[in-house]
């Protein structure tokens, strides 16, 4: 008898937490149910033995916060993630515009340069001496170009042989060679490229 009552208080102990609702509507009428309340009730679990409560309306309105918090984040960093990737497209694109100029420069005037003085570089295999310069690729490929024309309007270098970024240039300052075919060499840094 003594192991039935022992039984039946746990059984009534572990399920007295679980069964009651209080559930208040929007006009203050209180009902207490078995069942948990609907979405435009105020809700309530209340343990029997105790007295204690917990309130369900709370806790659902903080889950919803935190799952409206996470959606947001996420949603920021996808916008973040697709930002990178836009200004990476736009910097192919641009340096193959630049590339184009510089291509289209040559074919108009093949006196002035060989005809791989200044061969474009692809953005997808640079060469281990411009990688480091990948976010400034249409800047590199603008002042190659700009390079041989100073070179050139110099008077010393009748043709242009190669034109290439040196390794003394720095993310800042991009440094470029000019090879004539004169044997003359012209070095110019960004800053002397750039209009005043």
């Amino acid at each position: 008898m003594r192991k039935l009552f022992c039984l039946l208080t746990l059984c009534l102990a572990a399920d007295s937490w679980a069964g009651v609702y209080k559930c208040t509507d929007g006009s203050g009428h209180t009902n207490y149910q078995s069942s948990p309340c609907n979405e435009e009730h105020k809700a309530e679990q209340v343990n029997t033995i105790t007295g204690g409560k917990v309130d369900l309306t709370a806790s659902e309105r903080l889950q919803a916060e935190e799952a409206e918090r996470k959606k947001q984040q996420s949603l920021q960093e996808q916008a973040e993630q697709q930002a990178k990737l836009d200004a990476i497209v736009q910097r192919k694109q641009d340096a193959k515009a630049q590339a184009e100029l510089t291509q289209a420069l040559i074919k108009q005037n093949p006196l002035q340069f060989s005809a791989f003085a200044i061969p474009p570089y692809d953005p997808e295999k640079l060469p281990a001496q411009v990688k480091p310069f990948e976010s400034r690729l249409p800047d590199v490929e603008k002042f190659r170009r700009l390079a041989a024309q100073k070179a050139l309007s110099s008077g010393e270098c009748q043709r242009v042989e190669a034109d290439e970024l040196t390794a003394k240039s720095k993310l800042e300052q991009l440094v470029f060679l000019i090879n004539c075919s004169s044997g003359k060499t012209f070095t110019f840094t960004e800053s002397e490229l750039s209009p005043p």
